[in-house]
């Protein structure tokens, strides 16, 4: 059962999830972050971490929905392993629902 990144991550990427995890396996977006689920360890230290509640277990209906998009895209970007800085407008986008069809964006990031 690996952890995923949901939508609620998109344009927050706050990255304290990044801090906890034992075995590096966040990968980074230009506006968000996901987890490779072959590598995650399912040890879930990353879920409280997040601020805005976006990692959540694939065994929950709302993370099994973005386990492919975690799978396809940590396989394209880089992998980060340390806490960048959030975006300035990270708090103004927290909570906002439905985000994935208009504010994702699939190029990579860059780990700061």
């Amino acid at each position: 059962m690996p952890y995923v990144v949901t939508e609620s991550c998109i344009r927050c990427k706050y990255m304290d999830c990044v801090e906890v995890c034992p075995v590096d396996c966040f990968y980074v977006g230009e506006n968000m972050l996901v987890i490779h689920p072959d590598e995650c360890i399912d040890c879930g230290v990353c879920e409280p971490e997040c601020p805005a509640e976006a990692i959540l277990p694939d065994s929950d209906p709302q993370g099994e929905a973005f386990l492919q998009l975690n799978r396809d895209y940590s396989t394209q970007w880089p992998n980060i392993t340390r806490k960048g800085t959030p975006p300035a407008d990270a708090d103004e986008w927290k909570g906002v629902p439905n985000k994935l069809k208009d504010h994702f964006s699939s190029n990579p990031g860059t780990p700061d």
